[in-house]
């Protein structure tokens, strides 16, 4: 429920424009805010789903999410809005970490990897599915407050998982308490060092008040992170629980899946963002039919999770290299179908893209999910499982915000100098569609990095 309510909102950006007026810059901080928050959310409620009661903590989360949306469907305001949004990333955050730490706890071995195969079949099936869910919710509230439906459908969502939970949910609280230990400077230093690296993009608009002294945040990043570090080592030395256990990445599995994951999803929920964009404000096409060229991305990513979460056991990390390699052709694939189909055929073209897109998604997140914690100890699965989250959630927020800056200012350069037409919508989609190929590259030379490394540790072993 989490990442749909991230990938159903992108279809509502239009509305939400329409409805307040509001700016690139709020648009983009609607889903990069959620986003933020979520991540930063993750890693102290893993630690806390570790020492405490995985299902309470779920149900908390459960119950703020349920509230927050409806604050967000019944917002008066573009700023009331972008609140709800920042409180319902938190929820969010309480949530996703309990479900990581109850499988890792529950399943071991083989049986974890098929676990995992299905866990990333729902995220895949979520992500995708979201457009469309969003689309048919504007379709029946209109085009003026349908964004508003979108937000409301969480509310009985919210209900009936909370059933399911007391149902079904098993406790898996350790019965051990330890005193908690939050790391309240680490929190704020690495938000910062977040915030000063998107900031820049959001305020990119293409636009000639656009100030060039924003990419000295930059700077202000890498101070911010360089602090970071220096803290978490400090306070690790103290006896204390850092944010961000450091320790973690000693384990080269753990390490090279985190980086691998967090490339992805800096590239993934943009591709979607961008396509329904595209779709919607660039071909005139209704926001139903536009969220539904990612359906076929939804049905094969689906059965290649589940079948990556079988063959990952025996194949590795050469699984995710192939699925990586399949989407990054699937998205210069999108790339040429914007510039070269015509706008009555682009959104069948695109579907047929989003299709092989999936067939290669399948094949990371499961599967690298079950690779990054095959080597973390059982007791550090909750903790560990919410940094990879929390690797995922910061790559799509810096990854939508430079996506977005890149797509809304090339529009935005266009507007006043000439008419806008399919022509410049088509040069913003490709522009910014070179970022997210660029995103899955890197993603790509980490896992053969990583699969060169374990094919060269086996050789040294026999």
């Amino acid at each position: 429920m989490t990442i749909l309510d991230l990938s159903k909102v992108n279809v509502t950006l239009p509305s939400i424009e329409q409805s307040f007026g509001a700016s690139s810059s709020s648009l983009q901080l609607i889903v990069s805010g959620y986003v933020l928050t979520f991540g930063l959310t993750l890693v102290p409620m893993g630690r806390l789903g570790d020492q405490t009661s995985r299902k309470r903590l779920f149900l908390i989360g459960l119950s703020l999410f349920a509230l927050t949306s409806a604050a967000c469907a019944l917002a008066p305001s573009e700023e009331f809005l972008l609140v709800a949004r920042l409180v319902q990333g938190v929820a969010a955050g309480i949530q996703m970490p309990q479900v990581v730490g109850t499988i890792q706890r529950i399943f071991q071995g083989e049986a974890r990897g098929r676990a995992f195969g299905l866990f990333g079949s729902v995220i895949g099936v979520s992500t995708a599915f979201g457009p469309t869910l969003g689309g048919l919710m504007i379709a029946l509230g209109g085009a003026q407050n349908g964004w508003r439906w979108v937000f409301w459908l969480n509310v009985p969502l919210c209900i009936a998982i909370m059933i399911c939970v007391l149902v079904f949910l098993p406790t898996t609280q350790t019965g051990a308490r330890q005193s908690l230990s939050l790391d309240p400077v680490g929190i704020l230093l690495f938000g910062c060092a977040v915030m000063a690296l998107m900031v820049p993009f959001l305020l990119t608009t293409g636009g000639g008040g656009d100030n060039p002294l924003r990419w000295w945040l930059l700077i202000a990043c890498a101070i911010f992170a360089a602090a970071f570090v220096w803290w978490e080592s400090r306070y690790a030395l103290s006896g204390r629980a850092p944010l961000i256990p450091l320790k973690l990445f000693r384990i080269p599995s753990f390490r090279n899946g985190t980086l691998v994951i967090a490339a992805y999803f800096s590239a993934i929920p943009a591709m979607f963002l961008l396509t329904t964009l595209f779709l919607q404000i660039g071909a005139g096409i209704e926001p139903v039919y536009a969220g539904m060229v990612s359906i076929g991305f939804a049905l094969t990513s689906a059965f290649t999770a589940w079948w990556g979460g079988r063959l990952v056991a025996k194949r590795g990390r050469a699984v995710v290299v192939v699925g990586l390699t399949i989407i990054l052709t699937a998205t210069i694939l999108l790339h040429a179908v914007a510039r070269y189909a015509t706008v009555q055929h682009v959104e069948w073209f695109m579907a047929a893209a989003m299709v092989l897109a999936g067939a290669g998604g399948g094949f990371v997140v499961a599967p690298n999910q079950a690779l990054t914690l095959g080597h973390v100890p059982v007791r550090d699965g909750g903790l560990a499982g919410s940094v990879g989250q929390l690797g995922q959630r910061i790559g799509t927020a810096i990854g939508t915000a430079v996506a977005l800056s890149l797509f809304y200012a090339t529009i935005n350069r266009a507007h006043g100098s000439a008419e806008l037409d399919f022509a410049v919508y088509r040069d913003g989609f490709g522009v910014a569609m070179t970022a997210v190929s660029a995103f899955l590259f890197v993603a790509l030379l980490l896992a053969l990095a990583d699969l060169h490394a374990r094919r060269r540790a086996a050789a040294a072993g026999s």
